[in-house]
């Protein structure tokens, strides 16, 4: 009796259990593929994108220059707000009719509100997926471990119901269940490894990104101060 013929005679928890982590190992896996591209492209993209920006020799050349590097869209949603900012922050202090907080307030306080928004933007799809890796890597072992004590528990009340039980009658049902403990850890380590990985690689973008916002702001306050 092979686990596939163990997990048919099962019942529905066992059946359930089995699905579920089956469930929890193609979203992980699609998650993975999916962010080793995204990061691969991101690391690439940011450093050559920024390079472009700072090269160019004013904002709109600097906005076709960074899109034509920037696939993921990572760095030219910033270079965006602040170009918007800093076109716009004349007009809105020359109006006398009433004008929203947001035009109230300085030029640098206007661009920290702006950048942070876009920064947000950006750096949520960065994270996008981590959460779901993150609670597949520490909840698989438990479900795996779940399938395994109900498992024991089912075969064991059917060998007792048979009216006797030997080792040789025990050893295959137990050992069949235990599988599911090594399908839990077998779900949740490639996960953990991701998460870890991906962590890792979202933080130094990050950084990158934290910092080229905060040169945009220093060009876009420098510029109006020369004005």
């Amino acid at each position: 009796m092979g686990p596939l013929h163990w997990l048919r005679q099962g019942d529905g928890v066992t059946q359930a259990t089995a699905l579920l982590l089956l469930a929890m190992s193609v979203a992980s896996w699609v998650v993975m593929l999916w962010k080793l591209r995204l990061m691969q492209r991101a690391r690439r993209d940011v450093a050559r994108a920024t390079a472009a920006f700072w090269q160019a020799p004013d904002w709109d050349t600097a906005q076709q220059q960074v899109a034509a590097f920037d696939r993921e869209a990572l760095v030219l949603p910033l270079a965006d707000a602040a170009k918007n900012i800093a076109t716009s922050a004349g007009a809105i202090r020359a109006k006398a009719s009433f004008n929203p907080l947001s035009a109230q307030a300085s030029l640098g306080q206007q661009l920290t509100r702006v950048l942070r928004d876009a920064l947000h933007a950006v750096l949520g799809k960065l994270q996008f997926g981590q959460v779901l890796l993150a609670t597949v890597g520490s909840t698989a072992p438990f479900v795996g471990l779940l399938g395994t004590v109900w498992g024991i528990y089912h075969a064991l009340s059917a060998m007792a119901s048979a009216g006797q039980i030997s080792i040789d009658q025990l050893a295959g049902p137990v050992g069949e269940a235990l599988i599911m403990t090594a399908a839990g850890l077998a779900v949740a380590l490639p996960a953990v490894l991701a998460y870890n990985v991906f962590g890792r690689q979202i933080a130094q973008v990050e950084a990158d990104l934290e910092g080229f916002a905060h040169d945009l702001r220093a060009l876009v306050i420098d510029s109006a101060g020369a004005d």
